[in-house]
């Protein structure tokens, strides 16, 4: 029998249907989707989808590890509406809506500042401009090792005398929300990182937070530790939850001796109460 071109061409048709009839179909979204933790404002959220998947939220693109996990989280100040779109590798397309829930926060009054400490004088604002930089700036690394998966402990025992969202008011003049919890205790308190991390920023004086230590957790989750009496380890150390970062104090701008304690997603300020269980007594 003598193949003509007409017949090579209805065999490859064939093969080719063949082949697509056995390629397994792409699972939808949907059903690889998984959230967990709090949709509310302050609120991180631990997602799940399928290996390869492209996640978006509000537009801005998410890190998604190889596993198909995802972190996202909510501002102070988050709309009640976020948008999260996720994208196969097939090119199944899921928009998910999520409802953000809204929260009511305190007003809270501190007197007894250094007026300096509430509206800086023109000599230190290019200190305070670098220093702000620089916190933004390891604020935004994004490091692809997930050392957030040990959880979150609180970093000091002692009472809570600032909590996240409050509106504060400096020597009767209205300012920025708080974004973190004050821990108020003795000073040289022992502090302790909350997670494992890599320590990205150890300074004693900065003007506004003093000794500061900024840890990243992994895939830009990193927490803030400010006031501290005395800083115990430097920029570049690997640190293991639990493990003694410094003491507190009460350097900076404050009042007493305390510990500001905040966790960032990137630049969204996370509140730090949603990570862990009640202190214990």
């Amino acid at each position: 029998m003598k193949w003509t071109k007409r017949d090579f061409l209805i065999l490859l048709a064939l093969v080719l249907a063949l082949a697509l009839l056995g390629r397994p179909k792409e699972a939808a979204p949907s059903e690889m989707f998984a959230l967990d933790g709090q949709l509310v404002q302050g609120g991180l959220v631990t997602g799940r989808v399928a290996p390869g998947a492209k996640v978006t939220l509000d537009g801005a693109p998410v890190r998604v590890r190889p596993d198909g996990r995802f972190l996202i989280g909510f501002g102070r100040d988050a709309k009640p509406v976020a948008e999260l779109v996720v994208e196969g590798t097939g090119g199944a397309r899921m928009v998910k809506a999520l409802a953000v829930k809204k929260r009511r926060y305190r007003i809270q009054r501190i007197d007894g500042l250094p007026p300096k400490m509430v509206t800086p004088p023109p000599a230190v604002l290019v200190r305070i401009k670098a220093e702000n930089a620089k916190i933004r700036a390891a604020r935004l690394v994004d490091s692809d090792s997930p050392m957030f998966d040990t959880g979150f402990i609180w970093p000091a025992r002692g009472r809570i005398s600032g909590v996240y969202g409050s509106q504060r008011i400096l020597n009767g003049e209205p300012r920025r929300p708080h974004y973190g919890i004050d821990i108020a205790a003795p000073v040289g308190t022992p502090i302790v990182a909350t997670a494992d991390g890599i320590v990205r920023i150890a300074e004693r004086d900065l003007y506004y937070t003093g000794g500061t230590v900024l840890i990243d957790h992994g895939y830009g989750l990193n927490s803030v530790y400010s006031h501290l009496h005395s800083v115990a380890v430097k920029a570049g150390d690997r640190v293991k939850q639990g493990a003694v970062i410094g003491t507190l104090g009460g350097t900076g701008r404050a009042t007493g001796p305390h510990l500001d304690w905040r966790v960032n997603l990137f630049l969204t300020r996370l509140d730090p109460a949603l990570l862990v269980p009640p202190m214990a007594e």
